[in-house]
Order: structure tokens, then sequence, then C-alpha cells
């Protein structure tokens, strides 16, 4: 099978950020890449749980709720997915950097946490949201739309 995009971008190598992972048509999939790749420090379950729960449901309500397709965490808890339609790499930034701000700002009820409306609803730590989404934003309020690539991460093999 050939090689999918996301694997061929050096892992040892990969930094913080956000990089445009693929476009299908006109969907766009980002990396919200905020842990460095096997560097012992990843996101908590909780964490990331509500962390999906709040960039969701922060994304899906901003100015760019019509170009928010989809937002997921990655499994290896280093960082979300986040997919989009019709967004420049601007608005895309825009949209992040705010919904970490929100994520660090929260407080209160986590959006779709309760028993009836979430799979998983005890698995949630706001506190470590708030603390990784703080972190994280060192990183995005210095990226500018031309930094989110991964052309200095590609590798040669399978690409």
């Amino acid at each position: 099978m050939k090689q999918i995009q996301s694997f061929c971008v050096d892992h040892t190598k990969l930094k913080r950020g956000v990089y445009l992972s693929r476009e299908d048509g006109d969907v766009r999939t980002w990396d919200v890449r905020m842990k460095e790749p096997n560097h012992g420090s990843y996101l908590s379950n909780g964490s990331i749980h509500t962390m999906e729960h709040l960039f969701a449901t922060y994304a899906r309500n901003s100015k760019y709720k019509d170009g928010v397709i989809y937002v997921g965490p990655m499994g290896c808890r280093t960082g979300m997915y986040f997919l989009t339609r019709g967004l420049t790499d601007a608005e895309v930034l825009d949209c992040i950097v705010n919904s970490f701000r929100f994520m660090r700002d929260f407080e209160g009820e986590i959006p779709g946490a309760k028993i009836e409306e979430c799979g998983n609803y005890l698995d949630h730590d706001l506190q470590a949201c708030r603390k990784d989404a703080a972190e994280y934003l060192e990183v995005l309020e210095k990226l500018k739309p031309e930094d989110m690539r991964y052309q200095y991460f590609l590798s040669t093999e399978g690409a």
C-alpha cells in the first residue's frame, strides 16, 4: 500500500506548530501539533478529550463555522486534527489561535460533557486542558500562514 502523507513526515524532526497535512478536493486537513513527537511529553486523555469538546464548540460557533468540518484528537496524543473547507491559511490560523485562547480562558461546565451527551463523560480534565492550551498559544501566536507547511520535515522514503 502507498504510504499516507502524514507518515512521510519525519517525526524525529517535527516541531510544534500547525501544518497542512493533506488536501482532498476542497477539504483541507490540518495537523495542529501541540507536542513534539516521541519526546515523552504527551497530552493526557482528560486534557485532549476536553480540548476536543472546547475546540469543536468554539470553532463551530465562530465566524468561520461554515468552513469547519471536523475537530478531533490524534491517537498519539500530540495534537488535534482540524478539517476545513473554503478557509484561507490566515483564517485557519486565526480560528485555531482564538479557539486556543477560548480553551485557555474557559471556566464553567464543559459543553457536551454530561452523561447523556458524551461517550466517556468522566474522562475530562479542564485544568490540564487550560494549561496545555496556554503552553501551545506561545507557539501559535508566533506563527504566520507561510509557516504552516511540512516542507522541512518530509522524509525521502515513501513520499
